[in-house]
């Protein structure tokens, strides 16, 4: 018989694939879920643009994004999306023409988990048991251009009048899932290696709150 290797199935897409970003605000109830997948992509769009990538139908408190054996939210979801037996051919429809997805994240994601990093507890910053941190996840396929976030602003070259049109169209775009009370702060990418990072952003707002 000759010689054969046998053939091995590709194992990707992979995790360093994607990047992982997230909408950040304040509210009164940071676990919300809505049944509307549409309006989650929406807001998909609204935020990343023209990239292809994955929507999770919930927001979350900053300690729900990782849970105590320390998977996240965004692992989660790539988890869930690599367990598609069609993996490959949604993944080429991010990449070829960008699509988006929106998946419903486990339940365990309820649960509150504190990290290592305390300080959005109302213990050490009593502020944030009256403006609650929330967060909503993005995995997005890793692109050259500019997410829609930053394409804004850096049209809006610092002129706040100029970017108050897109922050109020994102505001309106938040209320099926986090009604007012709830506004946004910002956007950013979370790092696993770094978490706490996501905690600053939270930590630079508290002294416009007091």
């Amino acid at each position: 018989m000759p010689d054969s290797t046998p053939a091995t199935p590709p194992t990707g897409p992979a995790l360093a694939d994607f990047a992982c970003f997230y909408l950040y605000g304040l509210t009164n109830q940071p676990y919300r879920q809505s049944t509307d997948l549409d309006k989650f992509g929406e807001l998909f769009s609204l935020i990343i643009g023209n990239h292809g990538g994955l929507g999770v139908a919930s927001t979350f408190h900053p300690y729900q994004l990782v849970n105590p054996v320390g998977i996240s939210v965004w692992y989660t979801a790539y988890a869930q999306f690599y367990a598609q037996p069609n993996r490959f051919e949604l993944f080429a429809e991010m990449t070829l023409e960008k699509a988006q997805f929106v998946l419903v994240p486990p339940a365990s994601f309820a649960e509150f988990h504190v990290w290592p990093d305390t300080r959005l507890t109302s213990d050490e910053n009593p502020i944030f048991s009256r403006f609650i941190p929330f967060v909503i996840p993005f995995l997005v396929r890793k692109d050259p251009e500019l997410l829609r976030w930053d394409k804004e602003f850096v049209a809006a070259e610092g002129d706040k009048a100029r970017i108050s049109p897109y922050l109020k169209a994102v505001h309106e775009a938040i209320k099926f899932v986090q009604p007012a009370p709830a506004f946004v702060l910002g956007f950013g990418e979370f790092d696993e290696q770094q978490p706490e990072q996501l905690i600053e952003h939270f930590l630079s707002s508290r002294a416009m709150l007091l």
